[in-house]
């Protein structure tokens, strides 16, 4: 099986969908790359930042998900900003990315009350914006992309992956496929 990794700003619900869509898939099992470093570090991802800066935090953030792309039939949520560097970016695309398209206003409603590193800022909704615009180039780049209204349930939410992810491979079949139909449309005949 096929990892699949999702993508997509704080608060737009990686982990919870993530998690979700890993158990309706049966053999597969889900990793959140956020709490992964948390347990390395021994510390939440706010105190990273605090005691060691953004720098050392996207350092470890790309050796966490060196360590979980080795393995097989998983289903990875990602911290928001891994996709800016390239490296992880390169890695991520051995699998199937989902992106999780979510309005900043719906994300601010979302994770109120929480402790967001990068918000810490005179005007959150400005900046998460921000970086939504500087990120917005790679998310888009995702495989399959499920867009995301106030108000969804978390399972509507998994659906639309899951409906999502069918039509991509349905749209997508693999090489051998490929290869088996135009042998065919050549007049080849295909070893059974």
């Amino acid at each position: 099986g096929c990892n699949l990794y999702f993508i997509g700003m704080m608060g737009s619900g990686k982990s919870t969908v993530g998690d979700l869509v890993a158990r309706r898939m049966g053999t597969y099992n889900f990793l959140d790359t956020d709490l992964i470093l948390e347990r390395a570090a021994g510390m939440s991802i706010p105190e990273v930042f605090e005691t060691e800066g953004e720098e050392a935090f996207r350092v470890a953030e790309a050796q966490v998900l060196d360590s979980v792309h080795a393995h097989v039939r998983i289903v990875v949520s990602t911290g928001g900003g891994l996709v800016m560097r390239n490296q992880n970016w390169s890695k991520l695309q051995t699998g199937l990315v989902v992106y999780l398209k979510v309005d900043p206003e719906v994300i601010m409603k979302r994770i109120e009350g929480t402790d967001r590193p990068l918000l810490q800022t005179d005007n959150p909704l400005e900046t998460l914006q921000k970086l939504t615009e500087e990120r917005k180039e790679r998310y888009e780049q995702a495989d399959v992309t499920v867009e995301i209204e106030e108000g969804m349930s978390v399972e509507d939410v998994a659906d639309k992956c899951v409906r999502g992810l069918h039509d991509f491979i349905d749209d997508n079949p693999p090489a051998w496929k490929q290869a088996k139909a135009k042998a065919a449309a050549d007049g080849l005949d295909w070893v059974q």
